[in-house]
């Protein structure tokens, strides 16, 4: 009998763990027009992948990394096509310079706590130092984005570590991307609930060129929720400068755009432009004290830079300006999507100091949604 109920708990455990694994679109949500790829996730863009290692430990340590791989192979020797926008700067975004004076990246892209970002540097320059044709190499810029998860975390342990960081960039995988309290996203707070690492994607038709459009965020900043439009976050009285949240809306948020469209670094510092505004589409405001940016990159094989340049210039074809208003609507949706994803993979979570963050409450929300004719509850 005592082993009947014990099966019976542990089924009504994996039932609620799966109820918490639905994403926006699993309760009849649409976000814009555009239909999303097939995994709605930014892997949907070839050759792109992800990888997490989550670090929850003890009652104090909430953490972990998150790794992008534009392409499987060595980024360093064949260099794509890059831009950076910055919402706001209060934040520590390793390698921005040199993406903004070149065009291009030359690495990975990891996201980490913000105490951690050196140690994603040095990590991203053992990945690429210990790869075949890079014996010569002798500077390398990583790219190392972060969001603060003080609130839960115990971020001056910084407890990340290189293995940490090589993990998840050797073990990141184009499908069954997590979402939630995971990798880089496992310690931070998104409009007073729990955030995390979302995503999504959008596929234009083949009228307007087929191309595809993914979008990875690290959710940590504040405002007012809206969700497609809907005013959640003021129907349940829940929102920054609220009596229910009194302090500021101070975070961050990390965007991750890529592309498969053949885009130079202008016209993909446009397109980060337009995910941003994704952001404000949730209810994000972008205080004072949040590290707002958007990398966007694109995977076209035409356009990527040999690190030995040839002595030929090489012809490439563009997008022109006038053929890229559909992926900025692309970015636009894909960035909203995903940082309610975020939201609706979340659990509530104790950490640092008994600190608490309650889960977007699904239950209540639900309601508020159909209300506004946002969706139809099956």
């Amino acid at each position: 009998m005592r082993n009947l109920l014990f099966c019976f708990l542990m089924f009504l455990c994996a039932k609620q763990a799966d109820a918490q694994q639905k994403r926006a679109r699993d309760y009849g949500l649409q976000f814009g027009v555009l239909s999303p790829g097939k995994l709605n996730a930014i892997t949907d863009v070839s050759g792109v992948k992800v990888g997490h290692v989550t670090l929850i430990k003890g009652d104090s340590i909430r953490t972990g990394v998150t790794a992008i791989l534009p392409y499987e192979g060595n980024i360093f020797q064949h260099k794509i096509p890059a831009a950076i926008y910055t919402g706001n700067g209060f934040g520590k975004l390793a390698g921005s310079t040199q993406v903004a004076e070149l065009g291009h990246i030359e690495t990975p892209i990891v996201l980490t706590n913000t105490l951690n970002v050196s140690t994603g540097i040095d990590a991203l320059i053992d990945y690429t130092l210990q790869q075949q044709g890079n014996e010569n190499v002798q500077s390398v810029n990583a790219i190392v984005g972060e969001t603060n998860d003080g609130y839960l975390n115990d971020i001056r342990g910084r407890h990340v570590t290189k293995t940490d960081v090589l993990k998840a960039l050797t073990n990141a995988k184009n499908t069954g991307i997590a979402e939630g309290a995971v990798g880089a996203g496992t310690g931070t707070v998104c409009f007073g609930y729990k955030g995390g690492i979302g995503t999504s994607s959008r596929l234009l038709p083949k009228s307007l060129g087929g191309y595809s459009v993914g979008v990875l965020v690290q959710s940590n900043f504040g405002g007012v929720l809206q969700i497609d439009g809907v005013p959640v976050g003021k129907t349940l009285g829940k929102f920054d400068f609220s009596s229910k949240i009194m302090n500021s809306a101070d975070g961050s948020c990390m965007i991750i755009v890529a592309t498969d469209a053949p885009l130079d670094s202008r016209n993909l510092e446009r397109l980060a432009k337009r995910a941003f505004m994704g952001l404000a589409k949730s209810g994000g405001i972008a205080s004072n004290g949040s590290g707002d940016y958007v990398i966007a990159f694109s995977t076209a094989e035409d356009l990527r830079t040999p690190h030995q340049s040839p002595d030929v210039a090489k012809a490439v074809a563009y997008l022109s300006n006038d053929q890229i208003s559909p992926l900025f609507m692309a970015a636009i949706e894909a960035t909203e999507e995903a940082i309610i994803n975020s939201l609706f993979a979340g659990s509530s979570m104790t950490g640092k100091q008994g600190n608490q963050v309650q889960a977007l409450p699904i239950e209540k929300v639900l309601p508020i949604l159909k209300k506004h004719h946002a969706i139809k509850i099956k």
